[in-house]
């Protein structure tokens, strides 16, 4: 253990504000945007989201690790946080399916982490003035030098994130771990699987998981392609993915969407950045929320009926852009009124802001993808 008298490590925020800590994982330093989840479960799937690429992350549940780290659960194998807050990391794992510790991970995989400052008064900071970026560091730079790395460093908003994080090949996915089978199915699957084109501008392992568990079979497609590319598969249905960074600056995933809209009688389905993809197409804004939303327990829903959600995004819909003639607001962020939900009037179209795999997390909304499939198999 550290010597207590002896922090070896810091966070310094963009605001000026500077936390000294102790080091473990990766060795250097890590720059990105400070974000904080409020989950008390998952670390490793919240970790392996690449939807916090380029972030560090701080967790608000006090103490991390202890069920150390195992081969099933990531949701990604490289796009990755940049770094890691936590009050407390246990180095003592108990878990059977445990392989490796959370500071053997973070070595292996380049995170850095920081523990022992004050999380809740980090956390604090975070709400009163909005996700800012960060430098953790374990190396000799001087808080000025700090500043310098930190003034030098771009904002969240104007990054096209999805474009470090999506496929570069197309790929076909059609299993699933078996781990992951909770629920029932409620449709009936036809013998020859429908056929789901993704559009990865970040996707979880756990989306195309629950798409298969529902009798689909998933070709992944880079976040560039054509619709030429999508509409050669034959798709049953088309599937935009969740992703990082600002998604106003996915232009190649908004016209996409967009045509595809033209097209209208392809069953379509959209999760968080896809969602967001797909309001920008139908001439919506998004703008970037103070701290945004991150954890497992968002209530969302309208007309007296609430899910409780997983929630991961930096960005929302505005509401009073969206065209009413064409679409519908079907579901809110009971916290807040933001957009949760869309659904396009009169086409088989519907995308959703939370994440309704949650793996780990509420099933609350893990029948959209039984009303994805429904959509299809209508059309088959």
């Amino acid at each position: 253990m550290n010597d207590p008298f002896k922090k070896n490590a810091k966070l310094v925020l963009a605001n000026g504000t500077v936390f000294n800590g102790y080091s473990f994982g990766a060795t250097g330093k890590a720059l990105g945007e400070v974000v904080f989840n409020t989950g008390m479960t998952g670390y490793q799937e919240v970790m392996t989201d690449p939807s916090y690429f380029g972030q560090i992350l701080v967790f608000t549940y006090p103490e991390i690790g202890n069920t150390g780290i195992n081969f099933e659960d990531s949701e990604s194998d490289k796009n990755i946080v940049k770094g890691i807050v936590v009050r407390n990391f246990s180095n003592n794992t108990s878990n059977w399916r445990s392989k490796l510790s959370l500071n053997e991970w973070l070595k292996k995989n380049n995170v850095i982490g920081l523990f022992g400052i004050d999380t809740r008064a980090l956390v604090k900071i975070l709400r009163e003035d909005g996700s800012m970026n960060g430098i953790i560091t374990n190396e000799d730079i001087s808080i000025e030098g700090c500043k310098h790395y930190l003034n030098n460093f771009p904002d969240m908003k104007g990054l096209n994130l999805a474009s470090k994080v999506s496929t570069t090949k197309e790929y076909l996915w059609d299993h699933f771990d078996s781990d992951f089978s909770y629920g029932k199915l409620s449709i009936n699957c036809k013998k020859e699987k429908l056929k789901v084109v993704a559009i990865d501008f970040g996707i979880k392992k756990s989306i195309l998981n629950r798409l298969s568990y529902y009798g689909c079979e998933v070709i992944v497609l880079p976040f560039k392609t054509t619709i030429e590319n999508v509409l050669s598969h034959e798709p049953n249905g088309i599937f935009f993915s969740n992703g990082p960074g600002d998604p106003a600056c996915v232009h190649e995933g908004i016209k996409l969407a967009k045509e595809l809209m033209e097209i209208g009688n392809i069953p379509m389905f959209g999760i968080c950045l896809g969602h967001q993809i797909f309001g920008l197409a139908l001439g919506g804004k998004t703008y970037k929320l103070s701290f945004g939303h991150r954890g497992l327990n968002h209530p969302c829903g309208t007309d007296n009926k609430v899910d409780i959600t997983s929630q991961n995004h930096g960005f929302a819909l505005d509401a009073d852009s969206i065209p009413e003639d064409v679409a519908e607001i079907n579901f809110l962020n009971l916290n807040d009124k933001t957009v949760a939900g869309l659904r396009i009037k009169n086409k088989p179209i519907f995308s959703v802001q939370y994440h309704p795999e949650a793996g780990p997390g509420p099933h609350d909304s893990d029948y959209l993808f039984n009303n994805f499939v429904s959509l299809m198999l209508e059309r088959c």
